[in-house]
C-alpha cells in the first residue's frame, strides 16, 4: 500500500514556519478541496490523482518520494513500514 506523509509533512512545516497550518490553509494555498486534503491526512491508502500529489508537492516543496511510502501489508490486513 502508497501511504501519505502528509501529516508528517505538515507538522515539520509548522515547525519551520514556526505557525499552526490547518488543513484549511492548506486547501486554499493548494485549490485542493477540503474533503480531498481530509482523506489524505485520514485515510489510510486513499487513491488520488498525480495532480493532487504535485500541488502537494509543490505546497510542501518536496519530491512525490518525501510525500508518498510503500509500505508492505501484514496478513492480518495491518500495513507495516
Amino acid at each position: 500500500m502508497i501511504r501519505f506523509l502528509f501529516n508528517q509533512l505538515l507538522d515539520e512545516k509548522s515547525f519551520r514556519e514556526r505557525r499552526r497550518i490547518t488543513i484549511s490553509d492548506v486547501c486554499e494555498e493548494t485549490g485542493l478541496s477540503r474533503p480531498t486534503v481530509s482523506r489524505i491526512a485520514n485515510v489510510p491508502g486513499y487513491v488520488t490523482s498525480t495532480d493532487t500529489i504535485e500541488r502537494l508537492c509543490r505546497y510542501f516543496r518536496c519530491t512525490p518520494g518525501a510525500l508518498l511510502v510503500l509500505v508492505d501489508e501484514e496478513p492480518d490486513g495491518q500495513a507495516s513500514k
